[in-house]
């Protein structure tokens, strides 16, 4: 059986990663890009649908084990009766090739190790030929090819190598595992050591430009640092995790495939990019959001591919049993087809904070928002899918409304902050409309909050970014309000949920049973409860959330109380990003200029 998902870490290249079990298995890797299929699908099934672990052949959980500073260099460890061993796992910067590797390090004594490597192509369908070739094992299956260098015989039997030795101190076996298109001449061998010299300069320079120093930076640099190995580097998208179908309640159903780039993402991304010093990645990202959205306003996603990719057609793998039987697994995501409201206010309030904050314009950036906003004359009052990619029927989902409104407004700033050309009273009127309407049909003055829709009693996490767009300021007794609901009613052992789930068939999102706490919702709060005065108990739920994170600092999607373990996929970014944020937030950093209720 996989590990628990936080027992993972994370390594990568800016092309694609892999997770690195507690136990030192490699047990989910997709090569050669974030959203190819896996050539290790272990996480999600057993490690015969593929893994390759090297650990002491005591087995059992690694003593502990770090980063290596601020990079992404994985050190894990094992105390054993025999000694003392340790394996450095690394992805160097692309080069020719995709290449992992895993140095094993005798610290003291003689350790008894063993390793064991199970390739399967396809998602763990599909059983690679494997020959040797010169000092390389190779497997090769349609366009996959894997070529292992490594310094011990490895023995092939029952469609696995495997190999045991022992390791004294001062030894150092280098392992170096290759991904190669299968029609292509031998890949070039990568120097194991130089590679590892040349990964932690990279790293290490890279956090260096930092700006954060403030008493929560490891918690940040670690965020920025896996923001950052979430990137796809040809393009600057950033996908919004590493992993598919990691379940949001064990042995549910509720699993999605988050190997894509998602548009709700976009200004919490770039503000926290730019907030700490990264220009180069926000100026990177809003060229990929660019790009992505070219076109016609109706057709618009939600999310798209790394490199823009519009076709993400959804199907289930019914050959994974899933991470601890929780099925169906799923490739590719069917709520790209949805419509989202949201994502219109998205767009323009990312092109908005980018050239507020200095960045200079795409060239065709202003034509593009008028036609969103254009768009929106129309459209604003259409019933939604919402913020939550729900699969239940549409409804008017008070945030959808609140982000057109941000579209509206960040159009209108657009045209008096720097002189673009358009209809401003126009727009002026119908962003006032907008207003009108979701502070009568979207809040319930009985209960003094508003709700997830229109004439509904629900509550939505989504609606604590109300003061943060700046719909209405912080002081508002609609938002004070607001917050205090959400905390009375959707939190679980303190942590938020996005909104109510159950077994009812009135459930908004039309999926049986629960989930975890969401845990950006609880990032949220604490940033909500920073804005109007009640500082103490926004930094105590914001100490409480960093304890969430692993041993390596890492998060996933949610958290279950019940459980008390992290669930959903992982490491997710919409998870560090709020994390990021309210750090800044609470040690009053004034960083990026957001628009505010009323300016």
């Amino acid at each position: 059986m996989p590990g628990r998902i936080e027992d993972y870490a994370l390594i990568g290249d800016l092309f694609s990663c892999a997770l690195v079990g507690r136990d030192g298995s490699i047990d989910w890797m997709c090569l050669p890009r974030f959203d190819s299929p896996a050539c290790f699908a272990g996480l999600l099934g057993t490690p015969d649908n593929g893994h390759w672990q090297i650990a002491p052949v005591s087995g059992g959980q690694a003593t502990r084990r770090r980063y290596r500073g601020d990079t992404l260099i994985l050190e894990t460890e094992w105390d054993t009766p025999d000694g003392t061993v340790r394996v450095i796992d690394f992805m160097p910067e692309r080069g020719d090739a995709a290449d992992v590797v895993r140095i094993i390090e005798g610290v003291s004594g003689r350790v008894p190790m063993r390793l064991d490597l199970k390739l399967r192509f396809d998602y763990g369908r599909v059983i690679p030929w494997m020959r040797r070739i010169g000092d390389h094992l190779t497997g090769i299956a349609g366009p996959d090819s894997v070529w292992l260098r490594s310094p011990i015989e490895l023995e092939g039997r029952d469609f696995a190598h495997r190999a045991t030795f022992v390791v004294c101190e001062g030894d150092s076996l280098p392992f170096v595992c290759t991904w190669h298109p299968s029609h292509l001449p031998a890949p070039r061998d990568v120097d194991p050591y130089e590679a590892l010299q040349g990964t932690e300069r990279f790293w290490t320079d890279w956090a260096r430009h930092c700006t954060y120093d403030g008493r929560y930076r490891d918690a940040v640099v670690r965020s920025l640092a896996t923001l950052k190995a979430l990137t796809f580097e040809p393009t600057g998208g950033i996908i919004a995790a590493a992993t598919t179908s990691l379940p949001e309640a064990v042995g549910g159903v509720r699993n999605w495939d988050y190997r894509f780039c998602w548009l709700r993402d976009a200004t919490m991304t770039l503000e926290a990019l730019l907030r700490s010093g990264y220009r180069d990645e926000a100026k990177a990202w809003r060229a990929w959001l660019m790009r992505a959205v070219a076109g016609e306003p109706q057709d618009l996603q939600i999310m798209y591919g790394v490199a823009g990719e519009r076709r993400l057609e959804e199907y289930e793998l019914d050959w994974l049993p899933g991470y601890e039987d929780s099925r169906p697994v799923r490739v590719g995501n069917s709520a790209s087809k949805q419509l989202q409201l949201d994502v219109f206010g998205e767009v323009a309030d990312s092109l908005f904070l980018a050239l507020n904050s200095g960045i200079q314009p795409e060239r065709h950036a202003w034509s593009l928002q008028r036609a969103l906003t254009g768009f929106l004359e129309e459209h604003w009052g259409d019933p939604d899918e919402g913020l939550w990619e729900v699969r239940g029927p549409r409804r008017q989902f008070v945030h959808s409304k609140v982000m057109t409104w941000v579209a509206v407004d960040r159009a209108v700033r657009m045209i008096e902050t720097f002189d673009r050309q358009g209809p401003l009273d126009k727009w002026r009127a119908l962003r006032d409309e907008i207003h009108r309407e979701v502070c009568a049909k979207g809040f319930d003055s009985d209960r003094g909050t508003f709700t997830q829709s229109y004439g509904s009693k629900e509550l939505d996490a989504a609606l604590l970014l109300i003061p943060r767009v700046g719909f209405l300021p912080p002081d508002d007794p609609r938002v004070v309000g607001t917050v205090e609901a959400i905390q009375r009613e959707l939190t679980v052992d303190g942590f938020v949920e996005r909104y109510q789930t159950g077994e009812q068939e009135h459930d908004v999102d039309g999926l049986p049973g629960r989930e975890g706490a969401f845990l950006a919702c609880s990032f949220w709060l604490a940033g909500a409860l920073q804005q109007i005065g009640r500082v103490d108990e926004a930094r105590e739920l914001f100490k409480r959330l960093l304890g969430l994170r692993n041993d390596v600092g890492l998060l996933a999607e949610e958290y279950d109380p019940r459980l008390r373990r992290q669930v959903g996929n992982f490491p997710q970014a919409f998870s560090h990003v709020p994390l990021v944020l309210t750090a800044y937030d609470l040690e009053g950093h004034d960083g990026i200029r957001r628009p505010r209720a009323g300016l």
